[in-house]
């Protein structure tokens, strides 16, 4: 099932605090937030998906605990972007000094900021248009790098800040380049 959009421009614009405690109210429900403030309310994960994603989140926690250089987040984490937008990428990853750099109030509530990093896998419910979208718009924002993974496919479409979209198709590693120096991820146990 796709993403349900809905659009409360015309009742209502929410403030961030009211779209925090939206979420926080209803923590069964996957919200995003466009710049423009339509809801996007997002259907569970399958088994599958949610294996891959654990995967992934993991073998980026591993590297990360070794080489000590930001801190990582999972699906349920929200990044309010420059843009205004507020998303939850499948997994992200910032440097530590911008870990730092945020008060307590900031870690607590949705991050004040665009990830370096950041994963979208793509899942039965996902269009490969909207999932572009979405990465174009962390890439527009400062994301430095990111991955959408197709699985069913089996691409990825690689995301670098200020460069061309690169498209590649039956990987058996990508790698964390420059942003995560080390990193590698054998995308073979993904598909």
């Amino acid at each position: 099932m796709a993403a349900i959009l809905l659009d409360l421009s015309p009742v209502i614009c929410l403030s961030d605090d009211q779209f925090y405690d939206l979420c926080a109210k209803n923590p069964e429900l996957r919200l995003e937030r466009s710049a423009t403030g339509e809801l996007a309310i997002m259907s569970p994960t399958g088994g599958e998906t949610g294996k891959r994603n654990s995967d992934i989140n993991l073998e980026l926690a591993l590297w990360n605990r070794q080489a000590k250089l930001g801190v990582v987040f999972d699906s349920s984490t929200g990044f309010k972007l420059p843009n205004g937008a507020e998303r939850s990428p499948d997994a992200a990853w910032i440097p530590q000094a911008k870990w730092e750099g945020l008060s307590p109030e900031q870690r607590r509530r949705f991050l004040p900021l665009c990830p370096d990093f950041v994963v979208e896998l793509m899942s039965p419910s996902d269009t490969w248009e909207d999932l572009l979208n979405k990465m174009t718009e962390y890439q527009a924002n400062g994301a430095r790098l990111g991955w959408l993974i197709d699985p069913e496919n089996k691409r990825v479409a690689i995301f670098r800040l200020g460069k061309p979209i690169e498209l590649l198709e039956n990987l058996s590693v990508i790698y964390g380049e420059n942003v995560l120096p080390g990193f590698s991820l054998t995308i073979g146990n993904i598909w």
